[in-house]
């Protein structure tokens, strides 16, 4: 075997080219790879090869079947070399190899890259081998601090010299971060004279036409090195390429990836929450916290101070799904809501979706949390930590594996005690509390077309506001997640999801009433969905999903010998839901797009279980029970399903102005019971059965979208109507403390919800911030016949979340780079709330007479804020760069009800006020990255 070198080539061309032979051969290929090929053929014919050994190497996977009687050596070769990007050329009893190219023998004209005076045009003639010589990694620094990287020569596909001279050809791939691994969106791909272009999708793909032949492709993003690629395009092909993190002294420059964002895309009622910014809003006790900070955006509200959950254009707590990583997480908050359970220094982007949920989601009626952890760093090791005055945060990270992996860890934990001893309410001033939380999450990028990543988390919350009486719970969650690209316009997304959530209360009175009362839920998914970019106009993405429910609603068992209390368990609960979804994003025009998608979900209710019946048309209590069935394990007892319809459209009136328009239906299967005012810890969960039904609604929804001066303003007003049914409220004095008949205690009401949202938003300068308001209203009603059933007359009342109107002011003023300033200013309407008007006798017995439900409401709430941030000196070389966050909770001494209770003296009824925080809070955050 011998190599071939260039002047054998120039040797070669320059003799005379004898009639080749004409014999035809007989040969045999069983499964043989490139190399053995080559080698068969010059033991069974007098032919000799000429070619650079690796290029053999590169097609060992090959194998070659096929079998050949009295055939031309041109039909043996054509065969042979079919799947490479070799061609050949028979010189006599001689075949020498190109890489790429054809060897021409008459001589079109030599082409170079670098040469003024070109006899042919690049872009269309045949190429010549000599030509095309390049330095890897060549760096050309341009009359900026931005480097532009220079890659080697690309060929895609082999000359063939019977394509056209006017043929184009499309390349596509992948563009990433060379850090993170992840694919950059709105990434520029051109050629040199900006005739062809293109840009890269959300998940970084990109498809571009470029003419056959010579073409230099400029690969630029902002925030990235622009690389500068040359590529010879001789067929259809795939070039992925990784972009450098640009580090750009310049003077005072506001760079905004986002431009323009709220436009574009067709999303409507979609809040995504800048975590970067999180740091600089002054919050309660100095905690960086997303949920608070999303609050303050339009449509998005809690049912009070140290609320737990929160509330979406008029949706119940639990109607909300809060996902980590694909996983989802039941009760994402610490310390009687104050904190979001989730280390803030760990998200890396918080995504809500109030309408236009994308159909891969479902399970919920009103929102979806989106939130996304942080990639550990691929390259060094870094780390950032806070502490305040109630908790300390850590988060690190680390390179593996050759960078090619990364491991990020986070934790938190709190030495809150002493805070809580300066608390208005009496039982939370004599009470005690702790927390920590934990996430790990590790990424490999195993090739360019397989990335996989685990991420594993668990919180536990400890506090007790009797002596008596320990309170806990816990969320424990894992995923995994492998992402695999097929090819440039097909990519899939496997996940596999475990959620537990669980709480208990340990009670410790006295000997003969120890118990432990707890309740737990765990839930498995597994969903798969693909992604198909099938050209500019649509985008698709399809898949399956399928969850199992593993449901103990409650047990309570004595904790010491010496306990009279009766051990109880409740029977357990399994359900099984499912669902089918396909989205399409279709892009008609420049300036109308169209996001459909479909949902078809399903449910099945699971034994084992024990089901009651009830007579028709009499309401479900104990004496209307007409007999009940025992199902096996696994057993499928009741399926529920329903098709959920997904649509969002956009329509560019400007190319600052858009009106977007979008209509949702959702069901949701799994149900939290409470009958408190807010969501607490303690609450429990049951699913839909034979006697308990699915939750469904319908949302319409429209806005105008507007950006001012270069995208500096932006400016966005949205209107919405809901109609819920099946929503589950409760009988007055209902039991639902370890009750097997829960259904006896549910009146199923219909809900609607209707609302009003601006949003003034400022994105640049020294002044920023945004102002919100929003005007909802949210309503039940029951349509019983039954008077134990029937609450209000069957009128509409609101529901306790329903809190007409809510204003939000965020400020920040940057004096310096170093110095700011920044405030937040809140008002909302006092929640509903039911008052006893009285008391009355009956058969020897006092009773309290109370208002129709939701009459009445506590106080408006209002509140300010104000903070001072202060960065340490931005000198590069240090050993961390820190943050200070000196803040006022409640600068006014706000004194705002957190609820109101009434007790019976001296035969009157008086109401009592209680207050979270009543004077001002100041503290102080430190903060520091290394």
């Amino acid at each position: 075997m011998t190599k071939i070198t260039l002047s054998l080539f120039l040797m070669l061309f320059s003799c005379v080219v004898f009639a080749q032979e004409k014999d035809n051969y007989s040969i045999t290929f069983s499964s043989d790879n490139l190399e053995a090929a080559v080698l068969k053929i010059e033991a069974e014919t007098n032919y000799k090869f000429y070619f650079q050994e690796e290029w053999m190497s590169a097609y060992d996977h090959l194998s070659l079947k096929q079998e050949f009687k009295d055939q031309p050596i041109e039909a043996i070769l054509s065969y042979v070399f079919s799947d490479t990007n070799l061609n050949f050329l028979i010189l006599n009893s001689d075949v020498i190899l190109s890489k790429n190219i054809l060897i021409h023998t008459d001589f079109p004209g030599l082409v170079s890259r670098n040469s003024q005076e070109t006899e042919v045009n690049v872009n269309n003639a045949p190429l010549f081998y000599k030509e095309f010589e390049t330095d890897e990694n060549e760096i050309v620094q341009s009359n900026t601090t931005k480097k532009q990287e220079k890659e080697a020569l690309k060929f895609i596909g082999k000359e063939n010299k019977n394509v056209a001279q006017n043929k184009f050809f499309t390349i596509t791939g992948m563009v990433s971060s060379s850090k993170t691994k992840e694919g950059i969106p709105n990434v520029y791909l051109r050629t040199e004279n900006t005739k062809y272009s293109a840009v890269s999708n959300i998940n970084g793909y990109y498809s571009l036409r470029l003419p056959v032949g010579y073409n230099k492709l400029l690969v630029s993003s902002v925030g990235f090195n622009t690389i500068e690629q040359e590529i010879v395009m001789y067929s259809n092909g795939e070039v992925n390429f990784s972009l450098l993190e640009s580090v750009t002294e310049l003077g005072e420059v506001v760079v905004s990836t986002h431009r323009n964002e709220i436009i574009k895309e067709t999303a409507v009622g979609v809040t995504t929450v800048d975590v970067e910014g999180v740091k600089e809003i002054p919050m309660v006790l100095g905690e960086r916290d997303i949920v608070k900070v999303a609050l303050t955006m339009p449509g998005i509200k809690s049912a009070g101070e140290g609320a737990q959950g929160f509330n979406v254009r008029g949706g119940k707590a639990d109607q909300n799904l809060t996902l980590l990583d694909n996983a989802l997480v039941y009760n994402p908050f610490h310390m009687f809501g104050f904190f979001t359970a989730i280390n803030p220094y760990t998200i890396s982007t918080v995504d809500i979706y109030k309408a236009s949920i994308p159909s891969e989601y479902g399970g919920r009626l009103s929102s979806v949390m989106n939130i996304k952890t942080k990639e550990g760093n691929y390259d060094k090791f870094e780390g950032e930590a806070g502490i305040g005055p109630v908790t300390g945060n850590v988060k690190m990270s680390t390179p593996l594996f050759n960078k090619n992996a990364s491991l990020m860890v986070g934790a938190r934990a709190t030495y809150s005690g002493w805070i809580l001893k300066m608390l208005d309410d009496k039982d939370l001033k004599n009470s005690d509390a702790s927390f920590y939380d934990g996430i790990v999450k590790y990424s490999h990028k195993i090739n360019e077309n397989n990335i996989v990543s685990a991420t594993g988390y668990y919180s536990k919350d400890k506090f007790n506001i009797s002596a008596d009486s320990l309170y806990e719970y816990s969320n424990r969650v894992a995923s995994i997640h492998w992402k695999h690209v097929i090819n440039s316009k097909n990519n899939f997304n496997l996940q596999l999801s475990n959620s537990e959530y669980k709480f208990g209360i340990n009670y410790r009175n006295n000997p003969g009433t120890n118990s432990d009362f707890g309740f737990k839920i765990n839930e498995t998914q597994l969903k798969l969905k693909f992604n198909y970019y099938l050209n500019k106009k649509h985008k698709l993405f399809y898949g399956i999903s399928s969850k199992l429910y593993n449901l103990n609603p409650g047990y309570l068992h004595p904790s010491d010998i010496e306990t009279s209390i009766e051990s109880v368990d409740l029977e357990q609960k399994k359900g099984l839901e499912s669902g089918l979804f396909l989205q399409d994003e279709f892009t008609v025009n420049e300036k109308l797009t169209v996001n459909g998608g479909l949902r078809f979900s399903l449910f099945n209710a699971m034994g084992p279980a024990t089901q009651y019946f009830y007579e028709d048309g009499l309401p479900k209590s104990n004496s209307t029970v007409t007999g009940s069935e025992v199902y096996d394990d696994n057993e499928f007892y009741k399926t529920y399903s329903g098709l959920e319809y997904r649509l969002s459209s956009r329509y560019a009136l400007k190319e600052d102005l858009a009106l977007k328009f979008s209509f949702d239906t959702n069901y949701q299967y799994i149900h939290m019971l409470t009958t408190n005012t807010t969501q607490s810890p303690t609450d429990t969960w049951t699913l839909s059965d034979l006697n308990i039904k699915p939750q469904a609604s319908q949302q319409v929804s429209l806005g105008i979208f507007k950006t001012l001066e270069d995208d500096m303003y932006e400016v966005s007003i949205e209107g919405y109507y809901k109609k819920m049914k099946n929503v589950l409220d409760y009988r007055v004095g209902a039991e639902m403390f370890l009750n097997e008949t829960i259904e006896q205690e549910i009146v199923p009401a219909e809900g609607k919800a209707y609302g009003v949202e601006f949003l003034l938003k400022k994105n640049l300068g020294k002044f920023n911030g945004w102002l919100s308001y929003t005007y909802s209203r949210a309503f039940l009603r029951t349509t019983s016949q039954f008077d134990d059933e029937i609450i209000n007359n069957n009128q509409y009342y609101p529901a306790n979340f329903d809190k007409p109107h809510d204003v939000s002011l965020i400020v920040n003023y940057k004096l310096t780079k170093r110095y700011s300033f920044s405030g937040n200013f809140v008002y909302q309407t006092g929640r509903p709330i039911t008052y006893p008007i009285g008391t009355y006798q009956f058969d020897g017995n006092q009773y309290t007479a109370y208002t129709d439900r939701n009459k009445f409401r506590i106080p408006d709430y209002y509140r300010l804020d104000l903070g001072i941030n202060i960065e340490g000196n931005h000198k590069i070389q240090k050993l961390a760069h820190s943050f200070w966050n000196i803040s006022v909770y409640n600068v006014l001494g706000r004194n705002n009800p957190y609820s109101i209770y009434f007790v019976n003296e001296d035969n009157k009824v008086k109401a009592y006020k209680t207050s979270i925080f009543a004077i001002p809070v100041p503290t102080i955050t430190y903060n520091f990255k290394f």
